[in-house]
Formats: C-alpha cells, sequence, structure tokens
C-alpha cells in the first residue's frame, strides 16, 4: 500500500531523482527525472520534484488511493475504515431513468404539429399554419395557446366564425389575458364585427345569457364608430385589389397588418 506522505517526501528530498516517481509506480516518468537531472544537473528536476511534492501533500487522501492505490487492486483505506467502523461501503449513486423512458416522456410533452404550425404563422404561410394547428389540437384538443393562435390565424384570413369559436374555447379553457384580445394586431379583423361587442360583454364567450328587454343603448363614441368604418372599407378594398390579382397574398397579409396596427 502506497502511503501519501512517503510520496511527499521522496518528491521534495529526492525528487531530483525521480525516486517519488519509482516509488508510485510511475517507471517511466521516473526516467525522464533522472534523465533532466544529467542534462540540468539536477535543476530542473529539483524544481519538478518541489512541486510534485507540494501537490501530494495538498491531494486527499481518497484522490490519492484512488489514483495510486486502487489501479494495483489495492483496496483504499478509506474502505476499510469504515468496514472497521461497522459501516457500509458508500452507496452507488442512482441510476438515471433509461434512454428509452426519457425519450418516451419527451414526445409526450411535445408537440411537433405547435411548433411548425407557429414557424408557418411567422412566415404568413397561414393555410399551413392552420392545418398543423388542427393537428396539434388532435394532439392536445386543451392547449389554449393553440386554440388562441388559430383564432388568430382565422381573423387573417377573415374567417370570422371560426376565430370566435377558437377564442370562445380558449376562453372556456382558462384563457384570461382579455386586454391581448382587445389589443392583438392579429384579431383586428375580429374586432371591427358588429357581434364583436355582444362577445365582449358576454365575457369573451359566445353563449349569450338570457337578458331582458330594455331600449337601453350603449354609450358608443362616435369615434370609434368612424374610424371602424374606415378600417373596414380599407380592409375590402385591400380584400379586393387581392381577387382581381393586384396583390399577391404575402402582400396582401403585410397590407392588412399595417392598416390594424
Amino acid at each position: 500500500m502506497r502511503n501519501k506522505t512517503a510520496a511527499g517526501l521522496f518528491a521534495i528530498f529526492l525528487g531530483w531523482a525521480g525516486v517519488h516517481r519509482f516509488y508510485l509506480g510511475q517507471v517511466g516518468l521516473g526516467i525522464l527525472y533522472v534523465f533532466l537531472t544529467i542534462i540540468s544537473f539536477g535543476v530542473i528536476s529539483s524544481i519538478l520534484g518541489l512541486i510534485d511534492g507540494i501537490t501530494l501533500f495538498n491531494m486527499a487522501e481518497e484522490q490519492f488511493d484512488q489514483k495510486y492505490n486502487a489501479q494495483q487492486g489495492m483496496v483504499p483505506p478509506v474502505y476499510n475504515r469504515r468496514m472497521q467502523q461497522g459501516y457500509p461501503p458508500p452507496a452507488q449513486p442512482r441510476q438515471r431513468a433509461s434512454s428509452s423512458k426519457r425519450q418516451a416522456s419527451a414526445k409526450e410533452l411535445q408537440n411537433p404539429f405547435k411548433v411548425n404550425g407557429i414557424k408557418k404563422y411567422k412566415e404568413f404561410d397561414l393555410e399551413g399554419a392552420i392545418e398543423d394547428f388542427k393537428k396539434g389540437l388532435e394532439i392536445h384538443p386543451r392547449d389554449i395557446s393553440l386554440h388562441f393562435n388559430l383564432a388568430c390565424a382565422y381573423s387573417l384570413t377573415e374567417q370570422v366564425d371560426k376565430a370566435y369559436a377558437h377564442l370562445d374555447r380558449a376562453v372556456s379553457l382558462g384563457f384570461t389575458d382579455f386586454d391581448k384580445i382587445k389589443s392583438h394586431d392579429d384579431l383586428a379583423y375580429v374586432r371591427i364585427q358588429d357581434r364583436f361587442d355582444d362577445f365582449q360583454k358576454n365575457g369573451y364567450r359566445l353563449e349569450l345569457p338570457a337578458v331582458e328587454n330594455t331600449t337601453e343603448v350603449p354609450d358608443v363614441p362616435q369615434e370609434q364608430h368612424v374610424q371602424d368604418d374606415v378600417l373596414l372599407a380599407q380592409l375590402k378594398r385591400l380584400s379586393e385589389l387581392r381577387d382581381r390579382g393586384l396583390l399577391s397574398e404575402q402582400e396582401f397579409i403585410i397590407e392588412k397588418r399595417k392598416l390594424t396596427r
């Protein structure tokens, strides 16, 4: 059994001759130290031996045993002390879950159609995004963000009924960021519809509660009506230009976004 203290002393006092290296079973390094002693009159090898000695003294017992004793088939002293004191050997690290189980968990959480849909949405491929979002809902039908993204895509493609249906579904599942519904650029076409006021009063739900007959008319600023009428006229004009082939689908979407901001 090699001793750390003995190795350190050999390195400090006889390091110039590589004695500590021979002691530790590192014969090749020991011969190198002898060679350095011959060519440098012991200067280089003495300095290296001093450094080795300091390193050995600062090394933990367990680390020394693992490096210089375990590889020789010797039982590290720390294990002997634990056994003598009645302690069991150190516990083995807990094994991680198998790769197949980790992959299965990742597949459960991952929805590739949602990722692809968002990518297509950002690239103005709205029809492709809608198809991917719908496939994503087949995997996770209660995904709130998928319903909201579908509502935005349907709004941009002027499929109002479907846009309202998915907004209603998102709210029913727990969506509460109503300011986003009132301000999101891509929902502008939904907001300019006549039914939006009722939709908003009903808590952004489609099913309206029973109400008593009343002649009360909500107080809506005239300026807001004018702005909505102008916006609707501009959007209709863009649609006509697209239908006549004067605007591509991508140009139509870009111009519509400019108007609704």
